[in-house]
């Protein structure tokens, strides 16, 4: 498992100040919370909070807590580096104006891998009514201060009773069987589409929604280790993804979920990341959009260009009112792309089939 660089900068304050201050953080021995007013820098086009900035928020708070737990016994000191981020489902917008509270607890720990879970929830300041947002899961790995390719071992934690760690431990392997069946696309490579070749696809092809971002990676994107951030290659991963789901749908968009994310790779401080997205499913209220970071480390010449995260989005169209409206279907046009649209129906049915199988127990009661 290779991970993505640490936590952000900054330390956590002893207790949360009052809602007039930007942020806050209160520490805890197993869990945290940390909360920041959202501004208009944080919006999207639409109006309300970027996707990609809740989920560099989440992972700065798994980041904060995995990196206390790890570092509370004798020995060696280290930095949690985020290595995998199970699927997260946005549940409802979060507004600009509302103040994020991101509370976060570590729930297992295997002998090198800390799973934090995160709750995300808005709060009105005007009228205090609050309301959960997101809910996310983060597998975290100890790194050496003075060896990042050195993986520490991880205090134990105390559970309540068996069951409890029995569970954390099938939750465990899960992850980790899924993160192997991951590595084998990792082969896989999304080719730029340039602008006379945009106009020459199809509308609702697969090429003609395929997008591309550049970044140089700089200082303020990375950790004490000089590697990025786990936080600032997700919003990045959002941004080229709601760019193909815009270029699809032509309407407002906004990102319902994320599949898991795997961070294959560390990344380099001075690396040039391309970032990028295709379409691979659609459904009538849902487009599936498959994300790829590649890694160019130009400055270090004895190292060629390398897959370092992966993940899918799924976005819904929304009118100007915010509500939902139909997806264009995606055309298929090679036998590969057919491949990825019934992987991706795959998918659909199956996240489909555990939501309602949550929501059946519910009615029953």
């Amino acid at each position: 498992m290779q991970p993505a660089g640490g936590p952000a900068g900054g330390e956590a304050a002893p207790a949360p100040p009052p809602l007039t201050s930007s942020s806050s953080c209160s520490p805890g021995p197993a869990n945290i919370q940390v909360s920041r007013i959202m501004r208009p820098d944080d919006a999207n086009i639409a109006g309300n909070v970027h996707g990609g900035t809740i989920l560099k928020m989440i992972e700065e708070a798994g980041a904060i807590i995995s990196t206390r737990h790890c570092n509370t016994q004798t020995g060696e000191r280290c930095v949690a580096a985020l290595a995998r981020v199970e699927r997260t489902d946005f549940l409802s917008p979060m507004c600009i104006g509302d103040v994020a509270h991101v509370s976060a607890e570590i729930t297992y720990t295997s002998k090198h891998s800390v799973e934090v879970q995160v709750n995300v929830e808005s709060e009105n300041i005007l009228t205090g009514a609050k309301r959960v947002t997101n809910k996310a899961t983060l597998w975290y790995v100890p790194l050496s201060l003075h060896n990042v390719h050195k993986i520490l071992e991880v205090p134990p934690i105390q559970f309540a009773g068996k069951e409890q760690e029995e569970e954390g431990r099938r939750r465990y392997e899960e992850q980790k069987m899924e993160r192997r069946e991951t590595k084998e696309r990792n082969g896989e490579v999304i080719l730029p589409v340039i602008n006379p070749d945009r106009q020459r696809k199809d509308p609702y092809t697969v090429g003609y929604s395929q997008s591309s971002l550049i970044h140089l990676v700089g200082p303020s994107d990375c950790t004490m280790h000089g590697f990025v951030h786990g936080g600032v290659t997700m919003k990045l991963m959002d941004e080229v993804a709601g760019i193909v789901a815009a270029r699809h749908c032509k309407t407002n968009i906004v990102t319902a979920s994320v599949d898991a994310i795997n961070f294959h790779e560390k990344i380099k401080k001075g690396s040039v990341i391309t970032i990028s997205g295709r379409m691979t499913f659609t459904s009538n209220k849902s487009m599936e959009i498959e994300v790829f970071v590649d890694a160019d480390p130009f400055v270090d010449e004895s190292q060629e260009r390398y897959r370092a995260v992966s993940a899918f989005f799924t976005y819904v169209s929304l009118s100007k009112e915010g509500r939902p409206l139909p997806v264009p279907q995606l055309v298929v046009e090679t036998e590969d792309e057919r491949r990825r649209f019934e992987e991706g129906k795959g998918r659909y049915l199956q996240t489909k089939a555990k939501r309602q199988a949550k929501i059946k127990p519910l009615t029953q009661q």
